[in-house]
């Protein structure tokens, strides 16, 4: 059985996990919009599952896996380039400020997790001081 995690370990557990959540952010406002010829080559956002780490009476987070979520739009738009012989394009599932919300609180909780570390260290190195 492993041991208690460290604070050190915890933060850096959940700031890999929020990048991870940053990086499928990005993806997703980088294909806002996107068009498919194909109800299945469409985009569809995608999305990190998070599940509980323990290590004995402590835990932290790990992304258990990225899955895809929404519905692509359907248009009829005849004239375009991918449409099918139908005249049908997707657009990609993902709403671009909902996307943003999520990047600006990612960022967020990514910063308190820097600042979790940085008083962390800053506390450890006092506590080193004491000993001199």
């Amino acid at each position: 059985m492993p041991g208690p995690l460290s604070t050190f370990d915890i933060a850096g557990r959940a700031m890999a996990a929020q990048l991870v959540r940053l990086n499928t952010t990005a993806s997703n406002l980088a294909n806002a919009g996107a068009v498919s010829g194909t109800e299945a080559g469409a985009y569809r956002a995608l999305k990190p599952v998070f599940a509980t780490r323990y290590a004995g009476a402590t835990a932290t987070v790990d992304v258990a896996d990225v899955t895809r979520t929404g519905t692509p739009e359907k248009r009829n738009e005849p004239g375009h380039p991918l449409a099918d012989p139908e005249g049908n394009i997707w657009v990609a599932a993902v709403d671009p400020n909902q996307e943003l919300v999520e990047m600006v609180e990612t960022a967020r909780q990514y910063a308190n997790n820097v600042e979790v570390l940085t008083t962390a260290k800053a506390l450890a190195l006092d506590t080193l001081r004491m000993g001199r």
